[in-house]
């Protein structure tokens, strides 16, 4: 009984390590977003392109059967030019402000959720829900009164979470009939469409034929692999062990990761105003609290009941 309760143990923090492995590769995404010099419509066509095709490989190697009905791909790709949308957002935002901007403001999903989810779910809206997104919204207001020179790329930020928040709730739906590991695959191979469609539409396709740096392939390659691909794999793995409020205390360390990333590596140009830090303090504090407030509330339903 020991040794199956020790094996237990070191199972549980090997995931939870996992875990938290994989959300600190994903905030090192809005680094690898500043170091390539492509702009952001080009480095997400790339990306999904490169972690697309990454996980093509991952399927034929597995064996494992990537066949879906018509239905459910007509609604992938439509949830993947969303998923497109955010990702070239993201790293507009970093690529005009900073990553610390980009990060803090994605942050702000938990706000468009708490409405947006009962919009679209016909659900009503929770209090706390309101307090939470109040919180948020004073830290949104902190940062573009001290950051005014970022504006346009706290604009895009915001953007980022609110195309962040649509697609999760979507697939919120999606992901009860199908594995995640497709879904992801299918959004990623619809973005590229949607993306290529509008790079051939501006031009720009013909322009940049695959003119890029050796710097900027080997970002790209980590990019779409390491952070992408092999990071998805992995969420999946791990995710499934533990219960949703560990994954979202977890999951909310990745702009704190990113941030400290970004200093530690880009040094004075990450540095920020103090009303910057109060404002993303604000919005952090929201985001784990949001959580916390959700677990609370799910045991008073169950003692109640």
């Amino acid at each position: 009984m020991t040794s199956v309760s020790t094996a237990n143990r070191l199972a549980g923090r090997k995931n939870l390590l996992i875990l938290h492995a994989t959300v600190f590769i994903w905030g090192f995404t809005g680094i690898l977003g500043a170091a390539i010099s492509v702009n952001a419509v080009s480095m997400v066509w790339y990306r999904v392109l490169i972690a697309g095709l990454s996980l093509w490989a991952w399927f034929l190697i597995s064996r494992r059967n990537y066949r879906l009905d018509g239905k459910t791909l007509l609604k992938l790709f439509g949830v993947g030019g969303i998923v497109a949308l955010h990702w070239i957002m993201f790293f507009h935002s970093i690529k005009i402000s900073t990553v610390s901007v980009g990060l803090v403001c994605l942050s702000s999903v938990t706000l468009f959720t708490s409405f947006l989810e009962p919009l679209i779910k016909k659900q009503r809206v929770q209090r706390g829900n309101v307090v939470v997104g109040l919180i948020i919204i004073a830290g949104i207001i902190l940062i573009f009164k001290f950051e005014t020179g970022y504006a346009w790329g706290i604009a895009a930020g915001l953007l980022a979470a609110l195309s962040a928040s649509l697609f999760s709730i979507l697939n919120s739906k999606l992901v009860s009939r199908q594995q995640p590991i497709l879904i992801s695959f299918y959004e990623m191979a619809a973005a590229f469409v949607w993306i290529t469609l509008y790079r051939l539409a501006d031009g720009s396709l013909l322009r940049e034929p695959f003119n890029l740096s050796l710097h900027d392939w080997v970002f790209l390659f980590i990019l779409g692999t390491v952070c992408t691909a092999l990071a998805y794999v992995m969420a999946v793995g791990v995710m499934r062990e533990f219960s949703a409020f560990t994954v979202a205390l977890a999951t909310n360390l990745e702009p704190i990761y990113g941030v400290l990333l970004a200093l530690l590596i880009f040094g004075s140009k990450e540095q920020m105003s103090g009303g910057f830090y109060a404002g993303a303090t604000l919005i952090l504090a929201a985001v784990f609290l949001y959580p916390l407030y959700l677990k609370n509330r799910a045991k008073k339903a169950a003692f109640r009941t």
